[in-house]
């Protein structure tokens, strides 16, 4: 099964497939499950410039409609990640007279409030209306739309260059990339930088998190794929350096050719990913090889509990529960329900498998014998708010890079 890469036109070669997928941040009312779209998700790599990406492209209106239902402020991990981000700006690149700002998928404006609370000029791009609406209300300017190369040469026009271009866990998200390229090409002023953080494909592969792949993300970064993608568009890669968040997160840093330094991380970075193999189809092939493993592992194991009468719950409905549910075939009889804390996803279902998602305190009234942690990558934060569960005897079910019980 292969595609054309949506950004230089080499040939996709499918090495990833993890089945028929609703959308990871669908949330369906119980009522609402019967024309559930789905589609085949089949992840692949670019022959000739190495970037991964999924082979069937999602319409951007489907996944980010109006009710959409992340919050970046939702954990308090991503609140003070976020500010510390701002602060960096405000601290740096935002000193100069009349600075400008733009982040790309602001969401619930997280980081912008903190920029507009010091008086900077700013302009967060939000399609999503509803959490557009919760930015205003925290006093972030919003322009609700896609960002791609028509909407820079507005923006351009009204506020001038950016000093700063932004975006946190959605540059990869973003199908039409090559446009969004062209775009900061166009609004970015020429001593400007546009920083974006994404999982990276080094720690995915590491840790076989195969649940981080769904429908929002068109592309899994690697520092080689971005570095060609940049020149592709007249901008120059110039720092790459990883960070935790995610479970495993890279930030890149682009301006213009020659306004800046190339970091020494840069060459650092593809070094390592030559030596992880990061560009071969084979690498991700041997992906798939243990992501079903961890399928079969994870079922069984689930199986094993059911069958001895142990009472197992979800904790966290990120939208990779979606993935790990549908592609192992857990359902309701084996996870009778899943607790997060954001409002918007209680009272509904996990698309395909159709667990129920219920408040946190369907938790703490009555507590499992085992909690399967979808939202692994915050498990200390989680494990240490937790703490009442495991003292009362308690077990947490990992899967991420491998099935286990804590």
């Amino acid at each position: 099964m292969d595609s054309t890469c949506r950004i230089c036109g080499g040939i996709v070669k499918g090495s990833i497939d993890l089945g028929p997928q609703p959308r990871g941040n669908a949330f369906p009312r119980p009522g609402d499950v019967a024309d559930e779209f789905f589609y085949r998700l089949v992840v692949g790599m670019c022959d000739s410039c190495t970037m991964v990406q999924l082979l069937d492209d999602i319409p951007q209106e489907i996944r980010y409609h109006d009710a959409y239902p992340y919050h970046a402020s939702g954990s308090a991990v991503h609140r003070g990640h976020f500010e510390g981000i701002a602060q960096h700006f405000l601290d740096t690149e935002l000193t100069g007279p009349d600075p400008f700002i733009v982040e790309i998928g602001s969401n619930d404006g997280v980081m912008l409030s903190k920029i507009a609370q010091a008086g900077v000029r700013h302009l967060g791009i939000e399609p999503s209306r509803e959490v557009a609406e919760m930015s205003k209300a925290k006093g972030v300017r919003v322009l609700p739309e896609f960002f791609d190369e028509s909407t820079a040469p507005r923006i351009l026009a009204e506020h001038g260059p950016a000093d700063v271009m932004f975006g946190a866990n959605v540059i990869a998200h973003i199908s039409h990339l090559a446009s969004v390229l062209r775009g900061v090409k166009r609004l970015l002023a020429p001593t400007g930088i546009f920083v974006f953080e994404e999982p990276y494909l080094g720690d995915v592969v590491e840790q076989t998190a195969f649940d981080l792949l769904y429908d929002e993300h068109s592309f899994v970064f690697s520092v080689r794929a971005i570095q060609a993608a940049a020149e592709r568009f007249g901008l120059e890669l110039v720092d790459a350096e990883p960070d935790p968040i995610h479970g495993g997160s890279m930030r890149y840093t682009l301006a213009q050719p020659g306004a800046r330094p190339v970091s020494r991380g840069v060459g650092d970075l593809l070094a390592r990913e030559d030596s992880q193999r990061l560009g071969e189809h084979a690498t991700l092939e041997e992906f798939a090889g243990r992501a079903r493993r961890i399928r079969d592992d994870l079922i069984g194991l689930l199986r094993d509990l059911h069958g001895k009468g142990m009472r197992i719950a979800g904790y966290g409905a990120p939208a990779k529960t979606t993935t790990v549910t549908n592609y192992c075939g857990i359902g309701p009889d084996l996870v009778p329900f899943i607790c997060d804390s954001t409002p918007s996803k209680q009272g509904r279902l996990i698309a395909g498998s159709h667990i129920p998602v219920k408040p946190p305190a369907a938790f703490s009234d009555d507590y499992p014998d085992y909690a399967l942690l979808f939202a692994w990558n915050h498990a200390e934060e989680i494990m240490a708010k937790e703490r009442s569960f495991s003292e009362r005897g308690g077990r947490w079910i990992l899967y991420v890079p491998d099935v286990r019980i804590v």
